[in-house]
């Protein structure tokens, strides 16, 4: 039989799983797997990063002081893009945020400070953020 040719019946491997799947002979499950694995990898560091960028805005807030450098800032939007990308399951919800996201850690990395009103908006718009994901419905699993 030569490679051109068709299948015969009697090659086939016994295990129709091994030989629909590409990856050596991992099953879907195993993907599906290692697939959540790391998106709860990205939910715990991007919420480490919300917390840590987030921690220093909201004590430079009522401390009344200034935030040194925009490093916290940028640490709480990457956070918050690793996040969403890992927990938003709308993708025009979970890209949008992620775009956001990119395009303000790069406005204050350009601007080099961040002032009161900055921190007032980020603190507020984590207010309403964290509000629209804790009391939407979420969608039920379909496992």
């Amino acid at each position: 039989m030569s490679p051109t040719e068709p299948d015969q019946p009697g090659t086939e491997p016994s295990d129709p799983s091994v030989a629909s799947h590409p990856t050596g002979g991992r099953s879907r499950d195993q993907d599906s797997q290692e697939d959540r694995q790391f998106n709860i990898a990205q939910m715990m560091v991007g919420t480490a990063m919300i917390f840590v960028g987030f921690l220093n805005v909201l004590l430079s807030i009522s401390g009344g002081f200034e935030i040194a450098g925009v490093v916290p800032v940028l640490l709480y939007f990457a956070g918050l893009a690793i996040w969403a990308h890992a927990t938003v399951a709308n993708p025009t919800v979970r890209y949008t945020v992620i775009t956001l996201s990119v395009t303000m850690a790069l406005a204050f990395l350009s601007y080099g400070e961040v002032l009161f009103w900055h921190k007032q908006l980020i603190f507020w718009g984590t207010i309403l953020m964290v509000g629209y994901f804790m009391f939407k419905t979420a969608t039920p699993d379909k496992t």
